[in-house]
């Protein structure tokens, strides 16, 4: 349960928080928010002092539906401030949210120490050679179709099987590629039905593959707020309820919008599950 970030070991046994930081115009809930360099430096000052270990830079939104944008944008809008943090904030860790080869290459020049990608190298071909031959970590998440396709009448004969099927396909293709550090990530939301989300939420533990650490991401996300019947700016509790859950189902990473309320849920997860002795 260790990944090495440029050379330094992350120990992935206590989880550990990523912080989203959006650099889009149209993302679910916080797109345009921190589009300037003075926005993501002073939300990523407050995720790292909140205590997120990683740092995770997108520069495309993957909303179901959202237009793809082209890779030179997508680079103009992530790289100043991947060099920026990296500068500022030297002792963190980066992580460049992208699904092009192109971007995760020129990301990791600039600073960026791990690779998160939602369509596990589905979308690019050179991916996975790419991410090996970069030697960092690599986030290699289930979607069913794309961003544009995604959420267009999902369906699975039995979603767990296919996604413990695709991540042991990942696991064993990720490798050939020369990548050592894998992180696996269940994709909620991403091809999914809610009853798909909370089917995977609830079985997270059989996720568990290879000794490869697990990622959650469900912060905000319409599994939340469609049940509850409210909108994303009303889904934080609803966020902590559900990283509480995966926590308990042996979650390493917790990919959120809000740091400080999902290190609070770890702290006290870490707590119950503490070795305290009973007196008589």
């Amino acid at each position: 349960m260790n990944i090495n970030c440029n050379g330094k070991i992350i120990d992935l046994t206590s989880p550990k928080i990523m912080g989203i930081l959006n650099i889009t115009p149209n993302s679910f809930f916080d797109g345009g928010q921190y589009n300037s360099i003075d926005a993501a430096l002073a939300q990523t000052e407050k995720m790292i002092s909140e205590g997120a270990t990683f740092i995770d830079v997108g520069g495309a939104s993957s909303k179901p539906g959202a237009d793809e944008i082209s890779t030179d944008e997508e680079l103009k809008r992530v790289i100043p401030v991947i060099e920026k943090i990296s500068q500022t904030f030297p002792e963190s860790f980066i992580s460049i949210d992208t699904y092009r080869s192109e971007v995760a290459q020129q990301a990791v020049a600039a600073g960026a120490q791990l690779v998160n990608d939602i369509s596990a190298g589905n979308m690019d071909n050179n991916m996975l050679k790419t991410v090996g031959k970069l030697s960092v970590p690599y986030i290699a998440m289930h979607m069913q179709g794309t961003p544009q396709t995604m959420q267009n009448n999902p369906s699975y004969e039995d979603v767990l099987v296919a996604v413990r099927y695709f991540f042991s396909e990942k696991i064993s293709a990720a490798r050939e590629a020369g990548i050592h550090d894998i992180i696996l990530d269940p994709g909620f939301g991403f091809g999914k039905t809610i009853a798909h989300n909370f089917t995977l939420l609830k079985h997270l533990h059989s996720l568990h593959i290879d000794g490869v650490p697990l990622l959650v991401g469900v912060s905000r996300k319409s599994m939340i707020h469609k049940t509850l019947g409210t909108d994303a700016s009303h889904a934080l509790n609803g966020t902590t309820v559900l990283n509480t859950v995966a926590l308990q189902q042996g979650a390493h990473i917790l990919r959120v919008h809000d740091v400080k309320e999902a290190q609070e849920a770890v702290r006290l997860i870490e707590a119950l599950n503490a070795p305290y002795l009973i007196n008589p």
